[in-house]
């Protein structure tokens, strides 16, 4: 892994591949900027070595040209986290690009146009991506939201570079958060995973077997495998043709030494509603009408006594319905869990969009070793996957 530190950035012009899709209001204006500040630290390093970066991202899923995800709508913002006047050019390749990014002085910052208003990005176009190439004399990935996808700027461009080519700062981070976890994790090791259904989170479970030491199951998957092994979940979400499958999990773990821990209860309400009426249920005697929507007050007891005993800790998915206030108690619960844990000394790695939101929202954040910027990466490492914008830096 070639290092942010190990490359000379001296009167040299850097093209930083950065992830600033972040979400904008109907005002465009950006509701959160964690990702353009999750960037400053790569960029001010270059900007303090005496280069001058070009920054290259995608936002949204534009059709064509679609004005309302131009990145000239973030400009003011990238600024102002910045301490720097951003200039910004509406193109990314052709002669207008390559003449602003040409005129840059050291100590200057250039941010580039939308690369999804050209096709040929996430085509992986080599053509494109060449063009791209020609932007600065230096590339350095620091997206890893994207570093699960061989798009010109995340993977293909990188080839041009040969020596010239660097992990950024996030990216570096974000890879030795996860190999601390998947690789060189301090036991016990304890991943939580949270999710709808079984079926979206195979891979992710067959690769942990091999890597941790016990797995906490939480949200709609318990009943899955709750109805596997005999129980009744009412109306609960499940899927039954994974049945079988949840069984030969439950077999593979034990094979491996590996604890898996469900719920023993559950809160249930009589409708998918935060105002449902709610009643407290093993988790194996939900009655007809009622469907569970959190872990229940023994569960997170439980959960809470194992946490603390474990010194590696991957979280990945909400316990409950948590955008239910009603149903969010078992997902803060756990939340606090790994807090302390952490606190104690534990490593703890959050990851996945709702988990993320999660810690978030209930102001936990903070208290976690390490929050993973990126949704779809996160979930492929945590598969084993190789990425290929990793790949690309290392090759």
């Amino acid at each position: 892994m070639r290092l942010l530190e190990q490359q000379n950035f001296h009167d040299q012009r850097a093209i930083v591949r950065v992830d600033f899709n972040v979400p904008l209001n109907d005002e465009l204006q950006v509701t959160d900027k964690t990702r353009i500040q999750a960037a400053k630290p790569t960029i001010d390093h270059i900007l303090s070595q005496g280069g001058s970066c070009v920054l290259i991202s995608h936002l949204g899923r534009p059709e064509g040209r679609d004005p309302k995800h131009s990145l000239k709508y973030i400009v003011d913002t990238v600024s102002e986290i910045l301490g720097v006047s951003v200039l910004f050019c509406d193109q990314v390749v052709g002669e207008k690009a390559l003449n602003a990014s040409g005129q840059l002085m050291p100590g200057e910052v250039l941010l580039m146009e939308n690369l999804r208003y050209h096709k040929e990005e996430t085509k992986g176009d080599e053509a494109f991506a060449e063009q791209l190439s020609k932007l600065g004399s230096v590339y350095v990935n620091d997206a890893f939201g994207t570093a699960h996808r061989a798009h010109a700027s995340t993977t293909i461009m990188a080839k041009y570079f040969s020596e010239n080519k660097c992990f950024g700062a996030l990216l570096a981070k974000e890879v030795k958060a996860i190999d601390k976890v998947l690789k060189n994790g301090e036991s016990p090791i304890v991943a939580i995973l949270g999710g709808a259904k079984v079926s979206s989170k195979i891979t992710i479970i067959e690769s942990l077997l091999d890597k941790v030491d016990h797995l906490i199951i939480g949200g709609g998957m318990v009943y899955t495998f709750t109805k596997a092994l005999g129980g009744t979940v009412g109306n609960s979400i499940c899927e039954p043709d994974y049945c079988d499958y949840a069984l030969e999990l439950l077999d593979k773990a034990k094979s491996k030494g590996v604890v898996i821990h469900l719920p023993v209860d559950v809160v249930a309400g009589d409708t998918f509603s935060n105002d449902a009426n709610q009643r407290v249920f093993e988790s194996n005697t939900i009655p007809d009408g009622w469907e569970g929507l959190d872990a229940g007050p023994k569960s997170c007891e439980k959960f809470h006594e194992l946490i603390l005993q474990c010194k590696t800790i991957l979280w990945n998915g909400p316990l409950g319905v948590f955008e239910f206030p009603n149903f969010a108690k078992g997902t803060i619960t756990v939340g606090e869990s790994i807090a302390e844990a952490t606190k104690a000394g534990a490593f703890s790695l959050v990851g996945g969009g709702d988990s993320v939101a999660a810690v978030k929202q209930f102001g936990l954040a903070p208290k976690m070793s390490y929050i993973s910027t990126g949704g779809g990466a996160m979930l492929e490492s945590l598969e084993g996957k190789t990425l290929p914008g990793i790949a690309a830096l290392e090759s």
